[in-house]
């Protein structure tokens, strides 16, 4: 005898039932006051992640230390310079940053700068590359900038692919020697064309970053001296060359950048905070986001303010304005930001630095992002050395060599990227790089301090740097 065992029956509470993933998973929904706020930012530095707040302190105890002992360190002439002195540092630390983020590293950023640059300096002053370089060397450089393009074909890295075949195309047809614009792409296009190279080599062919860029650090020696014939080629005799490093934006221009930056990141803060709150996660209120824009704003007002009086102390024509030094820097920075946080591409690339292989699994298209990468790092390299020249007086047989890739790399670490990867942010490049050029410059105004003095300090707070970032990644794999 069976007995029939009635089908239930939805009742109204369960057909009444709606999906809401935020009752059915545990999302966080409260909203972040002041005080919570702070007291996450605690929590999130004890527990092993300090992000820029190591490199800010010693930043505001180096200029302690030397407002103290030097008078002339926080003079508004000794600031302008203090900004040039760190443009070139913080551009080469911006690119090694991506590179870092993946636990990769460029040793070759410094070479890669010098050669660009030495090749753009030649084109502008001979007025003839092939004639200047040979035509073995001139066609050597075409030849290896096609074979470059056909490698972001392969890898479909479009934006590279495009940027290298203009670059030879201005080659061919003699652009880069007639206008300074024309020299500084013919540049970026050659440092495309060798982060395309890195990239390919670490990715598809399998050398460890470390050997590639090492080799490389050392062939880019020799070619910056082809580039050059071994001579010295002044950039200053041409204005906008001379300018990176040596002048200013016009007062308005500076404004300009404050309200574009400040306006910019309280737009992105307000539109993030009520997408946020619409969509009942957790989000920031707006009190919080108005006091980070206020202070923003505040910091950045006085700057701006401060630098647009005439620095000169001597009579003469006036130095006022943003140094372009510091502010193409500043748009790169925001630039690379948004990049990073805002973009797929930026979200693989900090999946990768934290696990290389759940990345793959997860459909991530590694070789493409990491090739993406050292392309970046690469053509920041040239423009960094494009500055470097400015700054030093012209392209160098040795420029880019000695220890400019160390200060770059030291910088993005003193500032808070990772050496071990998946954590980094390009304004770690700018805070790290203004340690690395306060050093120096407060060092060369006590005139009873030798100069090997800035390597040994500098050395200590690079070690001081890497021990901070080991032992808050040890703290926060054991969370």
């Amino acid at each position: 005898m069976t007995t029939n065992t009635p089908e239930p029956t939805a009742t109204s509470e369960t057909a009444d039932t709606v999906f809401d993933p935020r009752t059915s998973f545990r999302v966080d929904t409260t909203p972040r006051s002041i005080p919570t706020a702070f007291r996450d930012y605690v929590g999130k530095v004890r527990g092993g992640d300090p992000g820029a707040l190591p490199s800010v302190l010693g930043l505001v105890v180096l200029g302690v230390i030397f407002a103290i002992t030097t008078p002339n360190f926080l003079t508004a002439v000794n600031v302008g310079n203090l900004l040039s002195q760190a443009s070139f540092t913080s551009i080469m630390a911006l690119g090694l940053v991506f590179v870092l983020i993946l636990g990769e590293i460029d040793l070759s950023a410094g070479t890669t700068g010098g050669v660009c640059a030495g090749f753009a300096a030649q084109a502008l002053a001979s007025g003839s590359l092939s004639h200047a370089v040979g035509k073995g060397v001139f066609y050597a450089l075409v030849a290896a900038m096609v074979a470059t393009g056909i490698l972001a074909y392969l890898t479909k890295l479009w934006w590279a692919l495009v940027v290298i075949g203009l670059g030879v195309v201005v080659t061919l047809l003699g652009f880069e020697q007639q206008t300074t614009i024309m020299a500084f792409f013919f540049a970026v296009a050659i440092g495309v064309s060798i982060g395309v190279l890195n990239g390919f080599l670490v990715t598809r062919i399998g050398i460890p970053s470390f050997i590639v860029t090492l080799a490389l650090f050392l062939a880019w020696e020799g070619v910056t001296l082809f580039a050059v014939n071994s001579q010295s080629i002044r950039t200053d005799p041409y204005d906008l060359w001379f300018g990176l490093t040596h002048a200013n934006m016009p007062t308005w221009a500076g404004w300009l950048l404050f309200l574009l930056v400040v306006g910019g990141y309280a737009g992105i803060s307000i539109r993030r905070s009520l997408a946020r709150a619409s969509a009942g996660l957790s989000h920031d209120i707006m009190a919080l986001v108005l006091l980070r824009v206020g202070v923003l704003a505040v910091a950045g007002a006085y700057v701006v303010w401060w630098l647009n009086f005439n620095r000169n102390p001597n009579p003469g024509p006036e130095i006022k304005g943003v140094p372009w030094a510091a502010g193409i820097p500043i748009i790169l920075m925001v630039g690379f930001t948004i990049l990073l946080g805002r973009t797929t591409w930026g979200r693989h690339l900090y999946a990768i630095g934290g696990n290389v292989e759940s990345a793959r699994r997860a459909g991530v298209p590694v070789d493409r992002v990491k090739i993406g990468a050292f392309t970046i790092c690469s053509a920041m390299a040239a423009i960094g050395g494009l500055f470097l020249a400015d700054f030093s007086g012209g392209a160098q047989p040795g420029l880019g060599q000695g220890d400019i890739l160390l200060f770059a790399v030291a910088a993005a670490v003193i500032g808070g990227t990772s050496l071990f990867g998946g954590r980094g942010r390009p304004r770690d490049a700018l805070i790290g790089a203004a340690v690395i050029a306060t050093i120096p410059n407060g060092i060369q105004l006590h005139p009873n301090l030798p100069n090997q003095v800035v390597e040994v300090i500098t050395g200590a707070v690079l070690l001081i740097a890497a021990s901070v970032d080991a032992v808050s990644r040890r703290r926060s794999t054991r969370r």
